[in-house]
């Protein structure tokens, strides 16, 4: 059992909460930045470090896999041990994983370096907004939690851009290099102004058995599918494939005999629940995947230098910042379904468009429609996804559930990077990206458009949501047809 810390006293508008404030958005901003910045830097590692196509996959899924891994792992400990410490300590293991990636000599350096990074961005990624939840006064935690929302996206918009340009202003290598500054001045902030809270009367050990088997699981089955086409079956990949199978099936078995499992099974019990996480993993998994393969389709086959390509995608940032609240408001007077339904199917154009990037064609005909309409897509799905999540289940258990959603948003796009190039056909002897590009798109786009599918089957249209700021890791929002009391009341509730 868990009793609930002090509730939170610091003003939003007070010196504390503006320093508290500073702290997790340095702290969870240098995450994002890095997830969007390394994408268009891969041509130049793969140049630069040799290796083929699995390193570049590698480079990618080994952050992806020890973050979706450890992530739900990572809040529990933060609630345990204390969310300072363990965000601090997060920021510590990023920054030192950075520098590694940064003077990595080779592929199998960076990847290593990347598998510690992404252990890092698990303590990380949680503890920012536990951070405001849990020292932030109720009054003010909605606003905290915009404003922290709000400057975390601009970061992830500049990624690309900033990106781009180190790669050809200077070298690969400044895309990591750039973590180091901003997570030391994150680590001085919070060190010095940031309070130490945790959850008291917690009981049990944490959960390290299901988060070793799922570890296990993901580990030897991506290792599987990105070198079987490469190296074919050999006694190591045979290995890794029979120790990723028996890692995910033991996983649900753990979680369903572990005291504080960190995906507890019951929530898959709601229809709802497990509808829009299924929707998340076919939307993600399609964002990931696509954006991956065009990044190298526009360098390597079409021949844009880094900084064009990061360019090139930006307008899905931008899009997704502008119309975003517009489209949870939305959801807030029509109920998630529509939107749900209607996003996805946006994003399977959107993707099916994107076909139209190839050698010969312009960006304004060949890349901007399908990027455009992509960005639209997702701009309708994502705020809607967030509310069906949180709708489904009680409120003393959102931040469990927007944990567990954010951990399969990280694992589609693990899976995606390993499967995609698979199943295009990009793997084989003699493949290229632009051989396979056409065929990837096509089936993301089929897998965006079962997403639709998905929300319309197991969404329910009867109850409209609210928006509220609750614990967790996403700007949250309840069920006001099971809740009752103003927004600020039921945010306090959710807070003890």
């Amino acid at each position: 059992m868990e009793a609930p810390s002090a509730p939170p006293t610091v003003a939003l508008g007070g010196r504390a909460g503006r320093w508290i404030i500073v702290a997790t958005i340095l702290g969870s901003g240098v995450a994002f930045l890095d997830g969007s910045v390394v994408n268009v830097a891969l041509p130049a590692i793969g140049r630069d470090t040799g290796g083929g196509f699995a390193v570049l996959q590698w480079v990618l899924d080994a952050y992806l896999l020890t973050l979706s891994a450890l992530l739900l792992l990572g809040g529990a400990l933060g609630d345990r041990y204390g969310r300072r410490l363990v965000f601090q300590i997060g920021l510590v293991v990023f920054t030192l994983a950075s520098l590694g990636c940064g003077l990595a000599p080779d592929g199998a350096v960076l990847i290593i370096a990347r598998l510690v990074q992404g252990v890092g961005g698990a303590l990380l990624v949680p503890g920012s907004l536990a951070l405001i939840n849990s020292t932030i006064r109720p009054d003010d935690r909605g606003r905290a939690v915009g404003t922290w929302a709000g400057l975390t996206g601009v970061s992830s918009a500049l990624g690309p851009f900033v990106g781009g340009w180190l790669v050809d202003a200077v070298s690969w290598r400044w895309v990591f290099f750039i973590n180091l500054p901003i997570a030391a001045v994150a680590l001085v902030v919070t060190a010095r102004h940031v309070p130490e809270t945790r959850s008291t009367g917690v009981t049990g050990a944490p959960d390290l058995a299901g988060a070793a088997a799922i570890t296990l699981g993901l580990a030897g089955a991506i290792y599987a599918l990105i070198e079987l086409p490469v190296h074919g079956w050999n006694v190591l990949t045979a290995v890794a494939l029979a120790a990723g199978v028996a890692g995910l099936v033991a996983f649900p078995l753990v979680e369903s005999r572990t005291k504080g499992p960190i995906m507890p099974p019951a929530l898959f019990a709601n229809r709802q629940f497990t509808g829009a996480n299924l929707t998340t993993f076919t939307v993600y998994s399609a964002l990931s995947g696509a954006l991956f393969l065009l990044s190298l389709q526009l360098q390597q086959t079409l021949g844009y230098s880094a900084l064009e390509a990061g360019i090139a995608t930006l307008p899905i940032t931008v899009i997704m910042l502008l119309l975003s609240g517009r489209m949870g408001a939305l959801a807030q007077r029509t109920g998630p379904r529509l939107p749900m339904t209607i996003g996805p199917f946006g994003c399977a154009a959107g993707l099916a468009l994107m076909t139209l990037a190839v050698p010969g064609s312009s960006y304004p005909t060949g890349v901007l429609p399908g990027v455009l309409v992509f960005g639209l897509g997702l701009a309708v799905t994502v705020a809607p996804l967030t509310s069906a999540v949180l709708a489904a289940v009680e409120p003393a258990r959102a931040g469990v559930a927007s944990g567990v959603n954010n951990a399969i948003s990280r694992l589609a796009g693990l899976v995606a990077v390993a499967v995609l190039p698979l199943v295009a056909g990009m793997t084989g002897p003699g493949a290229t990206v632009g051989s396979g590009f056409g065929r990837a798109m096509v089936i993301s786009a089929a897998v965006c458009a079962l997403g639709g599918v998905l929300s319309w089957c197991t969404i329910d249209r009867r109850c409209p949501v609210e928006s509220v700021a609750v614990p967790g890791l996403n700007h949250a929002c309840q069920d006001p047809c099971t809740q009752h009391g103003s927004i600020e009341e039921r945010t306090d509730r959710s807070s003890r």
